[in-house]
């Protein structure tokens, strides 16, 4: 994980890099947990919020300052330090007005940066959209940012670490800031296609031979493309059901748990977005497939993949032949969102991926995520929300409810990109 290490390299400020980082997290720890909320037990005064803000933001500013060192350890640090803000904190208003200056600075990290650096800065490239959402802004962004993330992701020369990073923020940018017209969609997707077919087996049926670090990155522009598939129209998606379910079918062999996994995952959410529309016919050789991973007891694999590819692929064969899906709820404060359909699952580890811890934070108070999970705007979070909890019952119908006609509307608008797919 590139954001896990800050280098102790001396900035133009005089403060070191790491201290420089660690200032800034503990400030958003403390500007999101204590701001405003006053110490019951001594009487004490509210924290002063504007003075932390303001704190945050000149160390912010200096991170953005770094990001145009000639150091490249700076310039890692500063990336860092810029991930952890961007994941834990809600920073809208101050990125506004610097977001060209912070685009310019990671494609310039994209096109000229070692490989751990061009990983990280396309983490912040994810982030970044998720922070300025689903506006002109972060349209604006992606436009600038699209063709390097594609140019690196599909090198066959650059960093497999930088190429998988890439694919993952091209996913998430695409789906939270794709233009209306359809081309940054169709693009994204062929990209991403460009890659994971690379697993796709060969004339002769036979599945080729990954490289180190291949089924990784394989996995992630799998990922990421599934993720844009719920984007698609009826049209588009029965085009794409009809390419990709065998040749998916035929990766459930691949040598690598994990490539396996994520193929489950991408097949069982296909077969459901195909039912939606009435396109997908009950397959035996699918089920015989997914009952052979279900129940898996290769000795030759580790004990620990056998019991993790055997716990998704009963509940992917569960839904194939049940159309029942095992569902999770996911609580952040005092709310909570369902995640009960393949689709669910695949946007909201998504945004896990690329905000890691942060995604509870940004579910409570990011209007992005709580228009894509049907939450409505943030709740002001004082002792009178407890006590007037809507029923579980209810508030699942609610999410559900506002998740599917939230992704009608999008499908109805992408609709009128039919043509152009």
């Amino acid at each position: 994980n590139p954001r896990s290490r800050v280098n102790g390299v001396k900035g133009e400020s005089g403060a070191s890099d790491d201290e420089l980082a660690s200032d800034v997290l503990s400030h958003y720890s403390s500007a999101s947990e204590s701001a405003s909320v006053v110490d019951e037990a001594t009487g004490g005064e509210p924290v002063d919020e504007q003075t932390a803000q303001e704190e945050t933001e000149d160390k912010l500013k200096q991170c953005i300052d770094n990001l145009m060192d000639k150091s490249a350890k700076t310039r890692l640090a500063a990336l860092d330090s810029l991930g952890g803000a961007f994941s834990s904190k809600l920073l809208y208003d101050f990125l506004l007005e610097r977001r060209l200056t912070v685009s310019d600075c990671l494609e310039r990290s994209l096109r000229k940066g070692g490989g751990e650096e061009q990983a990280a800065a396309a983490t912040v490239c994810a982030q970044l959209c998720v922070q300025l959402g689903g506006g002109d802004e972060g349209e604006e962004g992606f436009k600038i940012l699209r063709p390097v993330l594609s140019a690196i992701m599909i090198d066959g020369c650059a960093s497999v670490a930088a190429r998988q990073s890439c694919a993952r923020a091209l996913g998430m940018c695409c789906y939270v800031s794709a233009a209306e017209d359809g081309e940054d969609l169709v693009k994204s997707m062929s990209h991403l296609e460009s890659v994971f077919t690379m697993s796709y087996p060969n004339r002769e049926g036979t599945l080729p031979t990954p490289n180190a670090g291949t089924p990784g990155l394989h996995g992630a522009a799998l990922h990421a493309w599934a993720l844009l598939v719920t984007l698609c129209p009826a049209s588009r998606l029965t085009v794409l059901l009809d390419l990709h379910l065998p040749k998916l079918q035929a990766c459930l062999e691949s040598s690598d748990v994990n490539y396996r996994i994520a193929v489950g995952e991408t097949i069982a959410l296909l077969v459901e977005l195909g039912r939606d529309i009435d396109r997908f016919e009950d397959s035996d050789t699918l089920c015989e497939s997914l009952k052979g991973l279900a129940t898996d007891g290769n000795k030759h694999r580790a004990k620990n993949d056998r019991r993790k590819q055997r716990t998704i692929f009963r509940e992917v064969l569960h839904y194939i032949e049940n159309e029942d899906f095992s569902e999770e709820k996911i609580r952040f404060g005092v709310e909570g969102i369902y995640i009960d359909s393949w689709m669910r699952r695949r946007v909201y580890d998504a945004f896990k991926e690329v905000l890691e811890s942060g995604v509870r934070h940004h579910l409570q108070f990011n209007p992005l995520l709580r228009d894509i999970f049907g939450l409505g705007p943030p709740l002001i979070l004082d002792s009178s929300v407890k006590s007037s909890k809507i029923s579980r019952f209810e508030k699942h119908l609610f999410n559900s409810a506002a998740f599917k006609a939230r992704t009608k509307l999008r499908n109805k608008v992408r609709d009128k990109r039919a043509d152009v797919m």
